[in-house]
């Protein structure tokens, strides 16, 4: 990962990797969002970032990697307005307020950053991502507050929607953002 011994710590990129480290997402996050996702490859990235491909690849072993690296900041803004934000995303609304709130930011967040999330979810790598674990222990904690019977059973069903290739064929068919998140909304009104 190309890291220094600090002084008085853990150890600390060296300038030129992190700048090549930069330009590498900078130039993902442009062709992600230039073109499909699923299209971009390695060789891509490496040409556009103006770097070797052993120092991509030294970094990031695929493209799932990269995605999930951009992607990441994204997720964590909306994870900590989970904890600590206001209601009804955050703590001290219903549970069924607190799910359509969920499902609206997820909106948001697939709405401003498709190209990234489809990227990330290549092959349903997604699904072992520390983000989507973090969903789904929000979510079932939303059914448990709830009461409902056997939470563990609804909890994919619950995230399935959030699926990039599901919003993306949603929008295909015409639907808004705004008609997405308030089907999603009677459908956690309905759940809890």
């Amino acid at each position: 990962m190309n890291l220094l011994a600090g002084p008085d710590g853990p150890p600390r990129e060296r300038a030129d990797a992190a700048r090549n480290r930069a330009r590498v997402l900078d130039a993902a996050a442009g062709l992600f969002a230039s073109r499909d996702p699923r299209t971009v490859t390695m060789d891509d990235i490496a040409k556009a970032a103006g770097v070797g491909r052993g120092t991509l690849y030294r970094r990031y072993p695929d493209i799932h990697s990269i995605a999930v690296a951009l992607l990441d900041e994204h997720e964590r803004r909306l994870q900590e307005r989970l904890l600590r934000g206001d209601p009804p995303l955050g703590p001290g609304a219903p549970p069924a307020e607190r799910l359509a709130a969920f499902y609206a930011a997820m909106v948001e967040l697939l709405e401003a950053h498709i190209g990234l999330v489809l990227g990330a979810e290549a092959g349903g790598a997604r699904l072992t991502t520390g983000a989507y674990g973090f969903w789904r222990v929000h979510v079932r904690a939303l059914l448990v507050a709830g009461g409902v019977p056997e939470p563990d059973t609804l909890i994919e069903p619950l995230l399935a929607p959030l699926a990039s290739e599901v919003y993306t064929h949603q929008r295909d068919l015409g639907l808004s953002p705004e008609q997405i998140a308030a089907g999603l909304a009677r459908l956690a009104h309905g759940v809890l």
